[in-house]
């Protein structure tokens, strides 16, 4: 029997399927479908093909009975060593009806693997729940929803396992034209290994060409821009975003605009504002990046920069349509038109100072 890793994640329970050292019974829940979809087909590597149709078993809970999955379940395999038995839908499943498999999660058989899937939802069935948490022979995995600012990351750590590296700039264009869509972003840099050779970085150039992004009009460059306090670029930009909408959604560019500005707070209270000590100050990996920060320096203030934290914030709330009806494209250039003129005086004010 397997026994669940100290940090189950997603990456070491793939290993622990690929090597065959797997628990009776896994519960596999949470609102990221990507990988609950990802990890079924992993299991169904572990029945050989020419055994699935009689080693291998696939329930849709809302129209099954569960005295059927137990039964299953409860069968000796007779010419594998184990068998695979996927509930799959029980999101849509009473959770009366599902509390019914708490017996046998209590005790599983050993030579069962059993997976119920809760795609886009916790764990329904309160019993059933308890059981999966105390049962020695259960693996309870949660798949938890993938946010925009951590894309970036997740290209590179992708990127990694296939041999290759992404900069900075790239892996933004790739949030920005995708969003949080795992498969698709993950089919598209499963395209950009196959084209690009061994050791290879993934560059704005290449995305553009493969992907089909521009490398002139994304979040990173509008960003740049606002450093530099490059108005005519910042507006150039903005337009390009809202004549064509899908590019880049203000709410997400915003997201960037606000992240860079916290970064650069941080560096106004850094005990070293060098080169150096940006970088190791907000963890940068290449010392290209701190050229942004070091023209936010110059160009805003710290003043300027809590009144533009704070624009940012009412710009968020107020493009979900709290407290302003105004479409999220005009709100957004109001945005940077903010951003691009303030010095800082209102939040100076507002401390006494």
């Amino acid at each position: 029997m397997a026994s669940a890793p100290s940090t189950l994640t997603f990456d070491s329970l793939r290993r622990s399927i690929s090597s065959g050292n797997v628990a009776p019974v896994y519960a596999l829940y949470g609102q990221e479908g990507y990988y609950i979809d990802v990890l079924v087909k992993d299991f169904e590597t572990l029945i050989p093909d020419e055994d699935k149709q009689f080693a291998q078993f696939v329930f849709y809970a809302p129209e099954t009975e569960p005295a059927r999955i137990v039964d299953q379940c409860r069968q000796v395999p007779m010419l594998t060593e184990r068998q695979l038995v996927i509930v799959k839908e029980c999101q849509s499943a009473r959770a009366d009806q599902l509390d019914k498999l708490k017996s046998y999660v209590a005790s599983p058989t050993e030579s069962t693997v059993l997976v119920l899937c809760w795609r886009g939802s916790d764990i329904k069935g309160a019993e059933l729940k308890a059981a999966i948490r105390k049962s020695p022979g259960a693996v309870a995995f949660e798949s938890k929803k993938v946010y925009e600012n951590n894309i970036p990351a997740l290209v590179a750590s992708y990127l990694k396992t296939k041999g290759l590296g992404a900069d900075a700039k790239a892996m933004e264009m790739l949030r920005d034209f995708i969003g949080t869509d795992l498969s698709r972003l993950y089919n598209e840099l499963d395209k950009l290994a196959t084209i690009l050779p061994p050791r290879a970085t993934v560059t704005p150039e290449v995305v553009e060409r493969h992907v089909g992004v521009s490398r002139e009009y994304n979040s990173y460059e509008i960003v740049d821009a606002i450093a530099a306090r490059d108005a005519a670029k910042v507006f150039r930009i903005a337009e390009y975003f809202r004549a064509n909408p899908k590019v880049a959604p203000p709410v997400m560019v915003a997201a960037s605009i606000f992240a860079f500005f916290a970064d650069l707070m941080v560096v106004w209270y850094a005990p070293d504002r060098s080169d150096k000590g940006i970088q190791e100050a907000l963890g940068l990996k290449s010392s290209f990046q701190v050229k942004r920060f070091r023209q936010g320096l110059s160009n805003y203030p710290p003043f300027a920069v809590v009144e533009i934290i704070d624009a940012v914030r009412r710009f968020d709330v107020r493009s979900k349509g709290v407290g302003s009806r105004q479409d999220a494209a005009d709100l957004f250039r109001d945005l940077l038109y903010l951003i691009l003129t303030t010095d800082g005086s209102n939040a100076r004010k507002s401390a006494g100072k």
